[in-house]
């Protein structure tokens, strides 16, 4: 049998994600430098463990309602209350962030309707577009990473359903500024476009309080998730609030999908709610601000104001090439083509020990200067 006569077109056209390539490529290298990885370097904190163990001990662990544990949507409706007054938002409970937004695309878009993102690009929202028969339209943001409102009403036609984009945004953790935010949220709504706001990273925001377009428009759909905050990528915690026709339809194809979020995280997700992370965003802001330091006379760079990334622009030839070089310097990094139509980038994850990031900053110094 031809197994892969078998495969769909839709299978075909999504492409192997080009950070899971140095993942496992770094699983090859002996004590590579990584800083490749989009992952918290901290565990999962005590009291969010012991809450997944206790529910584990206690017995959930069947399916819950699809919505989420009463427990937890209680918390989360709360949450979003006292953060957009007066907004009548509904809370669906997700199998993480990436679960959210498949759902959020699959309840919204038909073959052939646009889906705006700002160039560059979470590397899962052009294959999450092509998964669900959508046409993909980029706006590019170089070299500044600021979204240019000009450019993005010209990129709307007939076509277009929804923008998606990230904020503060992976890779170049760039945050939107409230002026911006609003004039984006006023945009969608004259022209009767879907704002889907990624805020994943919404707890590493360094030098602005945290502000969502959804605080201008009741109609923005917001994506969050646990997995940034607390270390618990793996454990597949997410959350969407929005209009309540849109969140209905996402959980009627929750049921027929994910089924549920896992049970016994959610349970871990009530405690992580009361679980203060301050100190882990002050000691993240102090890792952006030595990377910038050290790499900032060096390299062309924008400061990022959120999440934990840095996206330095190479100093000679295309990313993909410097990159190369990097790895057979035992330093692993995510070449800009992996984010963007462009290849003039490249992406360091700071979320990770001081020691890896100094032994890292000394092989790009040396590189930057060759």
């Amino acid at each position: 049998m031809n197994h892969e006569a078998l495969l769909s077109a839709r299978a075909q056209a999504v492409e192997i994600s080009g950070v899971r390539k140095v993942f496992e490529l770094g699983r090859t290298l002996h004590n590579p430098i990584n800083l490749s990885i989009g992952q918290p370097h901290f565990d999962v904190p005590e009291p969010l463990k012991n809450a997944a163990k206790a529910a584990i001990d206690a017995g959930h662990n069947g399916y819950t309602v699809t919505q989420g544990i009463p427990e937890l949507l209680t918390a989360l409706q709360a949450d979003v209350q006292s953060r957009f007054p007066g907004q009548n938002r509904t809370v669906l409970v997700t199998s993480g962030t990436s679960g959210g937004l498949l759902l959020a695309l699959l309840a919204v878009i038909n073959p052939g309707d646009e889906v705006i993102i700002p160039d560059p690009y979470f590397v899962a929202y052009p294959q999450l577009v092509t998964l669900v028969g959508g046409s993909l339209v980029v706006v590019d943001t170089y070299d500044d990473f600021r979204l240019d409102l000009n450019r993005l009403h010209d990129a709307i036609t007939p076509r277009t359903k929804a923008i998606l984009l990230s904020t503060p945004a992976n890779p170049t953790g760039a945050v939107l500024d409230p002026t911006t935010q609003q004039e984006l949220a006023e945009l969608c709504h004259r022209r009767g476009v879907l704002l889907i706001s990624d805020e994943i990273y919404r707890a590493f925001h360094y030098d602005t309080p945290p502000r969502s377009p959804a605080h201008y428009n009741p109609e923005v759909l917001v994506i969050e998730g646990f997995g940034k905050s607390y270390g618990m990528t793996g454990w597949r915690l997410g959350w969407a609030h929005g209009p309540q026709p849109l969140i209905q339809a996402m959980t009627k194809l929750q049921q027929f999908t994910f089924v549920c979020a896992p049970s016994i995280v959610q349970y871990a997700g009530v405690a992580a709610l009361n679980f203060d992370v301050s100190a882990i965003l002050a000691d993240y802001k102090r890792k952006r601000d030595l990377v910038v330091d050290a790499l900032k006379n060096d390299y062309e760079l924008v400061v990022p104001g959120g999440a934990f990334y840095l996206f330095p622009k190479v100093p000679r030839g295309t990313a993909t090439e410097f990159v190369n070089q990097a790895i057979e310097h035992n330093l692993l990094m995510i070449p800009g083509n992996v984010f963007s139509r462009r290849d003039t980038h490249f992406r360091i994850s700071y979320a990770a020990s001081d020691d890896t990031l100094q032994r890292g900053i000394a092989i790009l110094r040396r590189m930057a200067r060759q």
